[in-house]
């Protein structure tokens, strides 16, 4: 009786960690980001308006018009996932920064091309530096906003720019076709990647840890192709 009287001491509640502090510049991040989403949008529509123009002038058959777009389009989806398995490998920021690049050397050069199969080469390889950017992007939303209620806005502005992006694409595309000839319709994306490169540079450091193990490359690879 005496042992059950004892007074039992009450259970042990783990201690919860902080939560990390939230960044000083984590909007003009979401700035850069934003900047990036719409530009990544922008391009998927820009050259819908330029069409006509760039088919007479590179005097490609109408059946080979879609390609234009498709190609763009069949890359940045197909690769959007092992996109963002290669930011959680290699760092966002990292191949964020990357992506822009690319983008930029790819719209530089898809706006020059020669040929329409140089146009359609070039448009793939836009859309391959598309997912890069669109897959670490929403990842540096995500991770440079500590509080829910925080990202929750955030993300909705981020999707906010994406969707201005392609509309004023359409808007864009007539002006630039009109004003200064189809091949403006993608070199207007050099400037805008360089401004979003500028940018990056003050940014938030990214502090999340890379993710080891295999990268899947061939399947991504074959869906894309099929």
């Amino acid at each position: 009786m005496a042992e059950s009287a004892r007074p039992t001491s009450p259970p042990r509640v783990p201690a919860q960690q902080p939560p990390p502090l939230a960044h000083a510049r984590r909007w003009w991040a979401l700035c850069v980001l934003g900047l990036a989403q719409l530009m990544i949008l922008l391009d998927s529509t820009i050259v819908s308006v330029a069409m006509p123009s760039l088919q007479t002038e590179l005097g490609m058959a109408g059946g080979d018009r879609p390609w234009v777009v498709t190609s763009y389009t069949v890359a940045f989806g197909g690769l959007l996932l092992l996109a963002g398995r290669i930011a959680d490998h290699a760092g966002r920021t990292r191949v964020f920064v990357s992506g822009l690049v690319g983008f930029a050397v790819a719209s530089a050069a898809a706006g020059a091309a020669p040929t329409a199969q140089a146009l359609f080469a070039a448009r793939a390889v836009q859309g391959t530096f598309a997912a890069l950017l669109a897959a670490s992007a929403l990842a540096l939303v995500a991770t440079s906003f500590p509080d829910p209620a925080e990202r929750r806005r955030a993300i909705a502005v981020f999707g906010a720019l994406g969707g201005a992006g392609a509309s004023l694409g359409v808007v864009l595309g007539g002006v630039l076709t009109q004003g200064f000839g189809w091949r403006w319709c993608l070199l207007v994306n050099v400037p805008i990647a360089l401004v979003a490169l500028l940018g990056a540079a003050w940014m938030p450091r990214d502090r999340s840890p890379r993710v080891d193990g295999r990268i899947d490359v061939s399947g991504p690879c074959w869906a894309a192709a099929g």
